[in-house]
C-alpha cells in the first residue's frame, strides 16, 4: 500500500470485495480473514472486520461464530425462492419500464449491454454476468418503483451467488439475446412484449442452474484483489 492507505475505509473495502463476489473472482466458500484483508489494504482489524460485517448486512457473506467470515453459498431451495420472487416482480417491472422508457434511458441499458460484451471478448465472464444483472435493476428504477427496485437489487446480489455455485451452461452467457430483445421492446415501448420476454430471460436463466449443493473451489484474496 502507498501514502493512501490511511483513507482506505470500510466501506471502499466492502465495495471491493462485494464486486469481486459478484464478479465470481471470490468463490462462494471462500473463507475472508480479518487478518488478510487487512493485510490486503494495510488498514486495522476492526476497518476490516466493518466492512465484513457490511457485506453480512447485504447477505454477501456469512459470519459463523468462532469460524469467521466466508462468502455466502445459497442452498438448491433459497435458489429456486430468489427465481421465484424475481419471476413474480420482474415481467411486470419490465411492463411498467417500457411505459416510461425515454430515449436516454435506452441509451443506458445499451450501454450495459454492450459492456457486457467487452467483458466477454475479454475473457471476463464474471464480469459480464455483473453488468447483466445491474441491467434488470436499471430496469426496476427506470419503472419509477422504488421499493421493487430495492428487492430486485438484493434478489440480483443473491442470484449472482447461486449462478456461481450452480450454473451448468456457461455458453449461454454468449448464446443468449435476451437483452437485446427487451431493448427492441422498450424502443416500441411495447409493455405486453417486455413482460412476456423477461419471464421467458428468467425462465431460461433457471433452466440453465443445476441445482445440486455444489461446493465451489476457494480462491486466494490477496491474488483476486491484486492489481
Amino acid at each position: 500500500m502507498d501514502g493512501s492507505e490511511k483513507s482506505i475505509t470500510s466501506e471502499r473495502i466492502a465495495r471491493d470485495l462485494a464486486e469481486a463476489i459478484h464478479e465470481h473472482r471470490l468463490a462462494p466458500g471462500s473463507k475472508l480473514n480479518e487478518d488478510e484483508v487487512g493485510a490486503v489494504y494495510g488498514v486495522s482489524r476492526t476497518v476490516a472486520r466493518s466492512a465484513l460485517q457490511s457485506l453480512a448486512h447485504q447477505r454477501l457473506v456469512e459470519l459463523r461464530r468462532n469460524r469467521g467470515a466466508y462468502v455466502a453459498q445459497p442452498s438448491a431451495r433459497e435458489a429456486r425462492e430468489v427465481f421465484e420472487a424475481r419471476a413474480l416482480l420482474e415481467p411486470r417491472t419490465a411492463r411498467s419500464a417500457a411505459l416510461r422508457m425515454t430515449e436516454a434511458d435506452i441509451a443506458r441499458l445499451q450501454s450495459h449491454i454492450d459492456e457486457e460484451h467487452a467483458a466477454i471478448r475479454d475473457g471476463r465472464p464474471g464480469r459480464a454476468l455483473h453488468l447483466s444483472g445491474l441491467f434488470h435493476v436499471e430496469i426496476a428504477r427506470i419503472a419509477e418503483q422504488k421499493t421493487i427496485e430495492e428487492f430486485v437489487a438484493l434478489l440480483v446480489a443473491r442470484s449472482s451467488l447461486i449462478i456461481a455455485l450452480y450454473w451448468q451452461r456457461r455458453s449461454a452467457l454468449c448464446e443468449s439475446h435476451a437483452h437485446e430483445a427487451l431493448i427492441r421492446a422498450f424502443e416500441a415501448r411495447d409493455g405486453d412484449l417486455a413482460e412476456e420476454l423477461m419471464k421467458n430471460h428468467l425462465l431460461d436463466l433457471v433452466t440453465s442452474l443445476d441445482l445440486r449443493n455444489i461446493t465451489s473451489a476457494p480462491a486466494s484474496l490477496r491474488e483476486v484483489l491484486s492489481p
